[in-house]
């Protein structure tokens, strides 16, 4: 059987995904696939996976994880220098080579490729290119093309936040991930075009989502929706770079008043950091060092402020617009 080799522009950087059936990589298409191209680029990243029970499972390296890791169990991380490991023991591995940009991922058939490893090479791919994947939300400012960055750790309300500042004319680029590029003329980001989930507390407190919501919720009380169906009720941005207007750091209010405080770019650093650049056993890989830096880069030029959201989020929308006029 011939191989299939697919590509996705990740906005300068091409990656190439080659596998003996398009099912081994439904996972891609999920993530990726409105940046899917059909025309033939050079590829930046080349990802091959292969679907086999010889799993590499015992790599040279040094050990710079065992544990378990959210959702998708346990799984031991290898530091070779040259190339990384990730090892689901029994399931599956990847190997990514940094330097030469290409990864391999070794399934077991009729197995699914697991989410974490799938981030990871996603992960390695717009390194190579430059760029850094954040968990952020962004939006785009009512009648500008800058864009602001709401950080918060899962659960704090990025998507309830994002969703009440669109309904008052602010653009969602994404509500959870964020790509960044450092570059002379400063940073920019752009969102990875992926489905927004939403619970049911959002539900009840933005009423105007009602009608992108089917009667069926997840066992975390979720409802996934297509950006398509959003763009129905909101503006939702299309996939480009866009410069950045300011971080906001999300918190609760502690009185259900919604404020907007100045942040120190230290303190917004640290925030940042400490939910999206990961230590191992070996301390922090090239990548993670690559991230850091342009998690400094952006706080030392851009604005950062604490987002204290209360009872009503859409009030912070009046707030970012004065602190940040176009």
């Amino acid at each position: 059987m011939t191989d299939q080799t697919f590509s996705y522009d990740l906005k300068g950087q091409v990656i190439s995904v080659t596998a003996a059936r398009a099912d081994l990589w439904p996972s891609f298409d999920l993530t990726l696939g409105s940046l899917r191209i059909s025309e033939a680029v050079e590829p930046g990243f080349r990802v091959n996976i292969v679907e086999t029970s010889e799993l590499q499972e015992s790599p040279e390296g040094k050990l710079a994880f065992d544990g378990e890791v959210p959702v998708d169990g346990h799984c031991r991380m290898i530091d070779a220098g040259a190339v990384f490991h990730l090892i689901f023991p029994g399931l599956q591995t990847v190997s990514i080579h940094d330097e030469e940009r290409w990864a391999e991922i070794r399934v077991q058939p009729d197995s699914t490729i697991k989410w974490t490893l799938l981030m990871m090479v996603i992960d390695a791919a717009l390194d190579a290119g430059g760029q850094h994947m954040l968990h952020t939300a962004g939006l785009t400012l009512p009648d500008s093309e800058a864009l602001v960055l709401i950080h918060a750790p899962s659960g704090t309300g990025k998507s309830t936040t994002s969703l009440a500042l669109a309904s008052q004319g602010f653009g969602l680029c994404s509500d959870d991930v964020m790509i960044l590029a450092a570059a002379p003329g400063g940073v920019t980001a752009w969102g990875m075009p992926r489905q927004v989930k939403i619970h049911r507390n959002t539900a009840a407190m933005l009423p105007f989502v009602s009608p992108c919501l089917g009667n069926t919720w997840n066992v975390e009380d979720e409802q996934a929706v297509s950006l398509e169906r959003l763009g129905e009720i909101i503006r939702v941005e299309d996939v480009r770079a866009r410069p950045i207007a300011a971080v906001l750091h999300l918190a609760r209010s502690a009185d259900g008043e919604t404020r907007l405080l100045p942040l120190a770019r230290t303190d917004a650093m640290v925030a940042l950091a400490a939910d999206n650049v990961r230590t191992g056993m070996t301390g922090l890989l090239p990548l993670q060092k690559r991230r850091m830096a342009t998690i400094a880069a952006l706080v030392k030029t851009i604005p950062t402020f604490t987002l204290e959201v209360g009872k009503r989020p859409a009030d912070a929308a009046g707030l970012i617009r004065q602190a940040l006029p176009v």
